[in-house]
């Protein structure tokens, strides 16, 4: 088993370095692996009557199913990394297994995509706490891999993530050099919130990774882009936002309030939460993403967010309203997704 992982693994990092591979057949060829040794997966498509053998599907597992199952193929002697969601209080948390091999796969991903997106600046520096602080978070992991002279400007408290304004704002002053400021939407926040504006070096860039978890005040996209350009002088053009998650292993990329796309070996499909298949151009259903960088775990999953399909990618316009109901079953699972879902697009 553990030789079919490392072939399969050695032709997806092929691929996410630029190799001219089929998408469809790689993602069907880990599907089967996947579905033999992820066994709450296999329950999921069974249940469904669905098997590799039999169908060109790759059913989307729901993210919630990473929360109550240990969705890995992997031995828990072997599981050396684990990232956790971050969630809210009072909730379980997603839980996504890694080995050494899967982990350099999903820096692989990630490291790509970043330097694919986000032009190289002279400094580039996070809003968020070290992954040292939060040794869990797949976000601070990011932070850290993308930096060549790692710099954290936030803390982690028992409240949450917050960022250190004096450390902070006593570093920008300091910038001559263009710089990218990365963190989440919340950090950004608390900084444009606490201090008068400055001018960041022209050229400077802004990534921010969304999400408020409920630790500041939430505005819209669009007003948030506005803060950081009022308050750091940053142009819309130069506000870069990713988007990812705990249960993934590749990210998505927009530039202000531009589409999000993922790189090539990923793929997005908005769906109809009533019958599963994709919506058209311009219709809204619910994000799943095929995701060929999740050797370990499971390629296809099911968000909670709510998409709308555009030809040059999708555009996210906010979270289910029922996304966290807790401790649902395998069975509840399979009702929540229709079995009439589309094949993996193999272009």
């Amino acid at each position: 088993m553990n030789h079919q992982f490392t072939e399969i693994t050695e032709r997806i990092h092929a691929f996410i370095s630029g190799s001219h591979a089929d998408f469809g057949t790689l993602a069907r060829d880990l599907f089967a692996l996947q579905f033999e040794n992820v066994a709450p997966y296999r329950r999921f498509c069974e249940s469904r009557g669905i098997h590799p053998n039999n169908s060109k599907t790759i059913p989307a597992l729901p993210t919630s199913a990473f929360r109550d199952y240990e969705i890995t193929s992997l031995a828990p002697d072997d599981r050396t990394t684990v990232f956790q969601s971050s969630g809210t209080t009072g909730q379980t948390s997603s839980r996504h297994f890694h080995n050494l091999a899967s982990l350099r796969i999903y820096e692989h991903s990630l490291a790509t995509a970043f330097k694919e997106n986000i032009p190289a600046p002279s400094r580039t520096l996070s809003l968020t706490p070290s992954p040292t602080n939060v040794p869990r978070s797949s976000l601070a992991h990011m932070m850290h891999l993308v930096q060549d002279d790692p710099l954290f400007l936030g803390d982690s408290t028992k409240e949450g993530w917050r960022v250190d304004i004096p450390k902070t704002l006593q570093f920008l002053r300091q910038q001559t050099a263009p710089i990218t400021l990365m963190g989440t939407a919340f950090s950004f926040v608390h900084l444009c919130d606490a201090i008068e504006p400055i001018e960041l070096p022209e050229g400077s860039r802004v990534m921010e990774t969304g999400g408020y978890k409920n630790q500041s005040r939430e505005l819209p996209k669009a007003e948030l882009h506005e803060l950081i350009t009022t308050t750091l002088s940053v142009p819309p053009e130069n506000i870069h936002c990713e988007y990812g998650m705990c249960e993934l292993s590749s990210q998505a990329y927009a530039i202000g309030m531009g589409r999000f796309r993922f790189p090539n070996w990923a793929q997005a499909r908005i769906v109809s939460p009533e019958h599963g298949r994709k919506v058209g151009m311009g219709e809204t259903g619910l994000l799943e993403i095929i995701d060929l960088a999740n050797v370990r775990s499971v390629l296809a999953i099911r968000t909670a967010d709510l998409a709308i399909q555009h030809e040059d990618g999708f555009e996210l316009i906010g979270r289910v309203g029922s996304a966290d109901p807790r401790g649902c079953s395998l069975n509840t699972i399979s009702l929540a997704s229709s079995p009439h879902q589309d094949t993996i697009d193999a272009s």
